[in-house]
Order: C-alpha cells, then structure tokens, then sequence
C-alpha cells in the first residue's frame, strides 16, 4: 500500500508538472511537438480545422490509391491473368472517377472559402496597429493611443536575459488587450517584408508605397513569436516579432508609460523613435 502511495504521488507530481510545461510553452512551439502550433485566434482555429480535414482526405486517398495499386499488382498479374482483357470503356467507372473528383474538391471548396472570407474581411477593430518592415526590424504605431510610435529590434544573444528565446526576443514588445479585435495595416520602407505570427494565423507581406491589411484577435493572454517570413536581406532572419498580450487594466498602464517614453512619430525623419525598452508590469 505504501509503495503504491508513493508511485501515485509520483505520478502526480509528473503530470502536474506536465501541466505546467504545457501551460508555459503553450503559445509558442515546443520540441517533439505533433500537429501545428496552437491556436490563440477565430482564424486560426479555422485553419486548424481546414487543415484537420485536408489531413483525412488525403490520408483516405492515399490509403485508396494504394490498396488499388496492390489488388491490380496481384489480381492481374500475368502469372494469374495470362490473356490480358480487351475492356476500352467502362461506363460506371468512368462516371466514378469523374464524379468522385468533383465531389471531393467541393468538401474542399466550401470550409477553404469561409476561411479566406474569415481572414480577408476585417470586422470591426477595436484598435489600429500601423507596421512597416524595414532592414532590419519593425516599426510599429499606435493611431488610436496618441500616435506611440516605436521600433522594434532583436536581443543580441550576448544580451539575453534568462527565458529569453533565441532569435526571436525583441527589446520592444508589440502589447494589445486580451479579446481585442486589432486591424493590422503593414507596409514597408524599402523592400517586400512579411509580417507572420503562427499562433494568430496571420501572415501578411508589406510593400513598399502599399498598405495591406488584416486583423487578428488574440483569445489569451501571453507572449507570442513570429518572424519576417519574406526574404529582405542578409538579416532577413534576424526580423522576430514579439506580440504580449495582456489584460485591458495592464494595456492602460503600458499605454500611459508608452506615451511619456516613446511619444508620437517623428514625421521629418520617417523613422519611429529609437529603442527604449518600455514593458509591461
């Protein structure tokens, strides 16, 4: 009984702990992971989904095709099927493979519509966040909080702190409140960038003299990565984004100490302000 107790507890323990790793790493990828990174987003739970029943499709097609190729390899081989069938035409299995096809691109069609229509169409923001990507970092503006305006760059690895991750910590976070729904317009100074963040299933390029646009709505609280997903340069992997995402009490705050430190963008040199490193608390 005892040592029975004891293995209970040990295995308490490990899944407890499991929970909290599981906890920690949930909003970015973590090793050994299966499937794709976790979803924090309506779009992204969407593209979850797509991607879920893309997976079935394709793996009863494989699984088709190749049971069909075997019973062919063994019923008609020339050992069993010496005199070979003069068959041209076979009306059902001619309309079967017609209309099977078309079936299955319209199981297809219908969820990848609502998905494009879902990511495409903003709703109504709660808040605007401005981004141009430049070589080689991000600058970020905030029209509906004053105008805070700020750049964005990568933590050397000489200067990272415990916990920070590797190529992908920036010494200015991008902060928005929980349940927010954000419009994001992204453009570029110089060269085509890419704006991508897993977890929110967004992914959108900035162009240079163009203003694209897309929303995300962040459904918890956390730190989340993403990088330039377009090749800008020498540094074109040295561009990481860093999203928080905080409660709407601590967003005021970050707000109220962003406007004294960062204050609005510097028009005449179209650039925002130099790096501070102002955080949340």
């Amino acid at each position: 009984m005892k040592r029975q107790n004891l293995r209970a507890a040990g295995l308490g323990a490990v899944l407890t702990l499991a929970g909290v790793c599981g906890t920690a790493a949930a909003n970015e990828p973590h090793p050994w992971q299966m499937g794709l990174q976790e979803a924090a987003s309506p779009v992204k739970h969407l593209m979850d989904s797509f991607h879920s029943l893309l997976t079935i499709i394709i793996t009863l097609i494989v699984i088709f095709v190749a049971a069909l190729l075997a019973y062919c390899a063994v019923r008609f081989n020339a050992k069993r099927n010496p005199v070979p069938s003069k068959t041209a035409h076979h009306t059902l299995l001619e309309v079967a493979w017609t209309v099977l096809p078309v079936i299955i691109l319209i199981v297809v069609a219908v969820p990848s519509f609502k998905l494009l229509y879902m990511a495409e169409r903003v709703p109504q923001a709660d808040m605007t966040i401005k981004v141009t990507g430049r070589q080689w970092y991000w600058d970020y503006e905030y029209p509906d909080q004053g105008n805070i305006a700020f750049s964005s760059y990568i933590i050397q690895e000489a200067d990272l702190k415990p916990g920070q991750r590797r190529l992908l910590e920036v010494d200015n976070r991008v902060v928005v409140p929980v349940n927010a729904t954000v419009r994001l317009l992204v453009t570029a100074g110089d060269v085509i960038h890419s704006w991508a963040l897993p977890a929110f299933g967004v992914k959108k390029d900035g162009m240079p003299g163009r203003i694209n646009e897309t929303w995300f709505k962040a459904e918890r609280e956390g730190v989340y990565y993403g990088q330039c997903s377009e090749i800008c340069g020498t540094n074109h992997g040295y561009m990481p984004i860093a999203v928080e995402v905080v409660s709407k009490e601590k967003f005021d705050a970050w707000v109220a100490k962003a406007k004294v430190a960062f204050g609005p963008r510097d028009a005449s040199r179209d650039v925002a302000q130099a790096p501070i490193g102002v955080t949340v608390e």
